[in-house]
């Protein structure tokens, strides 16, 4: 019998409960080495804690109804793609750039450093989409040992590599730049994670497994964002001259995604119409929150 079919037992979901303690006791562990008494550590902890919130909420309707027409994915994924987009131009890049005049780099050399950084995240991405076994939805297995681990770890490694640039991003804009701008930033990710979640929750479905699995599952998948944000604060609070690096190397790593993940995801069934539009809706939300909140 496969996987999918298999009817669910005790041990499975003690082991789920097993990594989701394990999950909250790394973060704990993070949170007490690198983050207590720190503010900016303690509000990016916040801001990735409300994504992870928001990702949980987005998926509670498919335990209602399975029924999310595929336009209808794909506008929300263009949606997520626009907001993106919008964070790494206004929430990161520009502030970054701000930050390399700060530290004394002219017009060009404030290009170079963000530019280096930038192409940095988007390579680490890369590296980790070469290396770490997972599954698109779109492309099928790929990575090391893909073959030999079960489909859904790699539904689960899929997710955290989709998620853990927006945590990043959280925390080194909590580290580097004004609070405003920094909470405008948390919460457009925290929207678009809404119907993200929502999405992932019913890929999986649609991909064959049992409906609590995939909520749970669907769930789980935003807490990446909490323990990237921490990591991203407290590496960035160490010293004021890693800030355009780390603000350039989020908004790589986000741009990587979105052009290697979410864009085909949401082209691949002939829906570019509303995909864009969604995209261009994300685009100017974020954009407006970010002019108005920073």
């Amino acid at each position: 019998m496969s996987e999918t079919a298999r009817p669910p037992q005790p041990a499975r979901w003690m082991g789920w409960a097993l990594l989701a303690a394990a999950g909250a006791l790394c973060l704990w562990g993070l949170w007490t080495r690198l983050g207590a008494g720190t503010p900016h550590v303690e509000q990016a902890l916040t801001g990735g804690l409300v994504a992870a919130v928001a990702t949980a909420l987005g998926t509670v309707p498919v335990l209602f109804s399975q029924t999310l027409s595929q336009k209808v994915q794909d506008t929300m994924f263009g949606f997520g793609a626009g907001v993106m987009l919008a964070a790494s131009a206004f929430s990161l890049v520009v502030p970054g750039l701000d930050a390399a005049h700060r530290l004394g780099f002219g017009p060009w050399g404030a290009g170079l450093v963000m530019g280096t950084a930038i192409l940095l995240g988007g390579a680490a991405l890369l590296a980790l989409d070469r290396l770490l076994p997972h599954e698109h939805f779109i492309k099928g297995k790929e990575g090391m040992e893909a073959r030999t681990l079960r489909r859904t770890w790699l539904f689960v490694f899929a997710i955290a590599l989709h998620n853990l640039p927006e945590g990043l991003a959280i925390g080194v804009g909590y580290a580097g730049t004004d609070a405003l701008r920094a909470s405008a930033l948390a919460t457009g990710i925290a929207i678009q994670d809404v119907p993200e979640g929502l999405v992932v929750a019913v890929a999986l479905l649609a991909a064959g497994y049992r409906r609590g699995f995939s909520v749970g599952l669907g769930m789980a998948s935003g807490l990446i964002e909490p323990v990237g944000a921490v990591l991203g604060a407290a590496i960035i609070g160490w010293s004021a001259q890693l800030l355009p690096w780390g603000l350039g190397f989020a908004a790589g790593a986000m741009l990587f995604v979105i052009s290697h993940e979410i864009i085909p995801e949401s082209h691949r069934k002939g829906h570019e119409v509303y995909a864009t539009c969604g995209l261009m809706l994300g685009f100017v939300l974020m954009m407006l929150l970010d002019t108005a909140l920073g």
